[in-house]
């Protein structure tokens, strides 16, 4: 098959269009042939070198987000079937979906609606998965609450601005000026730029989704009432509040949430962000540009 690899840790410099060995579904595993994968930027930089019990795997196949149609099962596998089509969150310890096939586990996929483009299925497992476990795993948020959403222009702040609208919450997001008009048709209540506003303007809130880390992390933590809870999946946070808690987590692959996720991409309720689309050959480009990428591998 043809595939993205890097063959050392050199970063975007590194990243080849080449063929690559087929792989083989494991116990538990669906092949499924890849039609489009979104990317991090910064995956590159990740410790990606090794497999979960240590062992090197280089050359590296990134990205991990992806939508496409299964097209064999591996050894005792349920719950799918060949031909289905799916969307999901590969392994972070295994090859990704920067190739025209890629073996997942069964478990982390989720059947995709018939009326549900793979570009746009592909654009949504990190950012709504994440999005979801912020807000309703860790900081679950409720009806009539208050949530500050940082950087509602980008592809987690999107979804999560979608999410919270339709759980009845009370919104402010803050982004980019440019952001404002695309914020508040999504749903965001009052729009702060950071640019020009004092984040201390947002008020008092019972939950802040934090995607930026930093001094605006921690300065959000003195804006919760008391039991509130601040997530951040930028870095571990360095100030705690005295009346709430302050967590930092990885999204986790859940095929219940991609379900819930893909109900919602069906019926309208949710779109996800996409900037540009680029063809496989094009992979290596899209990892230096601003915005949300998604590859489209196959037709």
């Amino acid at each position: 098959m043809k595939a993205i690899r890097i063959h050392e840790p050199i970063g975007i410099e590194g990243l080849v269009y080449e063929d690559a060995p087929d792989p083989v579904p494991a116990v538990g595993d669906v092949l499924v042939e890849v039609r489009a994968c979104g990317i991090t930027h910064t995956e590159l930089y990740w410790p990606i070198w090794t497999d979960r019990a240590g062992r090197d795997r280089a050359p590296v196949i990134p990205a991990h987000e992806f939508s496409g149609v299964v097209v064999a099962l591996g050894y005792g596998t349920t719950g799918l079937t060949i031909g289905q089509h799916v969307f999901g969150l590969a392994d972070w310890a295994r090859n990704g979906t920067l190739a025209e096939y890629t073996a997942v586990e069964a478990r982390n996929l989720a059947p995709l609606p018939a009326n549900v483009d793979h570009v746009t299925a592909a654009a949504l497992p990190i950012s709504g998965l994440t999005a979801w476990q912020a807000l309703f795993d860790h900081a679950h948020l409720k009806a009539g609450q208050t949530v500050l959403i940082h950087g509602v222009g980008g592809a987690v702040g999107t979804v999560a601005v979608q999410l919270a609208r339709d759980a009845g919450a009370h919104i402010i997001g803050t982004g980019r000026a440019s952001n404002e008009v695309s914020a508040r048709e999504l749903g965001v209540h009052e729009f702060i730029d950071l640019d020009d506003v004092p984040l201390e303007d947002a008020g008092d809130v019972d939950v802040v989704l934090d995607v930026i880390g930093g001094d605006v992390r921690d300065r959000s933590t003195a804006l919760l009432r008391p039991g509130g809870t601040l997530v951040t999946i930028a870095d571990p946070p360095s100030v705690h509040p005295q009346d709430g808690r302050a967590i930092f987590f990885v999204v986790e692959p859940n095929r219940e949430q991609l379900i819930e996720l893909a109900t919602r991409l069906r019926d309208g309720r949710l779109v996800p962000l996409v900037s540009t689309v680029r063809p496989l050959t094009d992979a290596p480009a899209a990892f230096t540009e601003r915005g949300r990428t998604i590859i489209k591998v196959a037709d």
